[in-house]
């Protein structure tokens, strides 16, 4: 707490304290005073690792250019965390009320987060006995999207996993011929717009019985995440000293003993990285959804875009956060077998 108050002695803190205090007596909103508090004072606080020795013209561009990359996340992110406070909105309204801007408990409300679970009931306002449970396992809309998206993202994910993985080991041989242009064909998904993909997908998917059905969707987002896979495990492979598995062979080890405990160790923070990102990937997708899977294969994103069109209800914002902080979740896993990575190759000190 000493640390935290004496970044914000001096004279940069009295300014800041001083104009936070104007705008709030001239606005009298806390919620507008608190923003120009946030985006001046992150810069503020950030130039108190300066060293001595900086001059003021450094430490006011260094200021400056701080506070414009402060604007540019505040830019990014803001979005979504307005997307949060507005999920607890007690009106059927994707605004903030008087109540919520003044903090009255009664303008908040979980109803949106409860109606995830009573959306397309048979009997929603029932007792919560084990007969509501089985009515909202089988007939809830966002559940049954929910119960999809899990099952087509974890096949998808173990498919675009394992082939992404063999593509990598194999493109990361130096005797590997046309690499550069295979490596360019296998991410082109993400390259190409996903409206040509899902068109192509669904023609060729009519022609060979594969449109409208389970696996052609697990396919299709197993064809968007293999990129991903190939991405993150070519960069483990970085510096992959392949010294270790000419050693595995020349003591008996044969391919498959030599990749279990020599290799898929060494590469396995990337390959789960690519798998994490695989599995996002299918849980966030809905143009190809919308070509390829029929009706009844409701995906979270696709019933959020269908609720959009045809009803509208903060229920989709109660979604959206709670899919804000899965990937929050995957994220920091992702960063911390990034960390793991660089530690099992030497790369940052453990």
């Amino acid at each position: 707490m000493t640390k935290i108050v004496s970044r914000f002695t001096g004279l940069g803190g009295l300014v800041l304290g001083l104009f936070t205090l104007t705008v709030f007596a001239g606005t009298g909103s806390l919620g507008i005073a608190f923003s120009l508090f946030l985006v001046f004072g992150i810069p503020l606080w950030a130039m108190s690792d300066l060293p001595a020795y900086a001059t003021r013209g450094s430490w006011f561009w260094n200021y400056v250019y701080t506070l414009i990359c402060t604007l540019i996340f505040l830019f990014l992110i803001a979005p979504v965390l307005v997307v949060i406070p507005l999920s607890f909105n007690a009106e059927p309204y994707f605004t903030f009320t008087q109540k919520m801007l003044s903090f009255d408990p009664d303008g908040y409300s979980l109803r949106w987060y409860d109606n995830i679970l009573k959306f397309g009931m048979l009997a929603p306002d029932a007792p919560r006995d084990s007969s509501w449970f089985a009515d909202m396992w089988a007939n809830a809309q966002w559940i049954r999207a929910a119960k999809n998206s899990v099952i087509i993202g974890i096949f998808s994910t173990i498919l675009a996993t394992t082939l992404g993985t063999l593509a990598a080991l194999g493109l990361s041989r130096p005797e590997m011929p046309y690499r550069r242009t295979i490596m360019a064909v296998l991410i082109s998904p993400m390259i190409v717009p996903l409206v040509i993909v899902a068109t192509g997908l669904f023609f060729f998917y009519s022609d060979i019985g594969l449109a409208h059905t389970y696996v052609g969707v697990i396919m299709a987002h197993a064809t968007l995440g293999i990129p991903f896979v190939i991405i993150t495990v070519t960069a483990t492979l970085v510096g992959f000293d392949h010294s270790l598995t000419r050693a595995a062979q020349s003591l008996g080890a044969n391919d498959w003993t030599t990749f279990r405990q020599v290799i898929l160790p060494l590469i396995l923070p990337g390959v789960i990285s690519g798998a994490l990102f695989a599995f996002v990937t299918s849980f966030d997708e809905v143009v190809v959804v919308l070509f390829v899977a029929s009706f009844d294969q409701q995906t979270i994103p696709r019933q959020m875009w269908n609720g959009i069109r045809e009803q509208i209800s903060p229920t989709i914002l109660a979604v959206a956060t709670i899919l804000v902080l899965i990937s929050v979740a995957l994220l920091a896993t992702v960063e911390l077998l990034r960390r793991r990575s660089e530690r099992l190759r030497g790369l940052s000190p453990g």
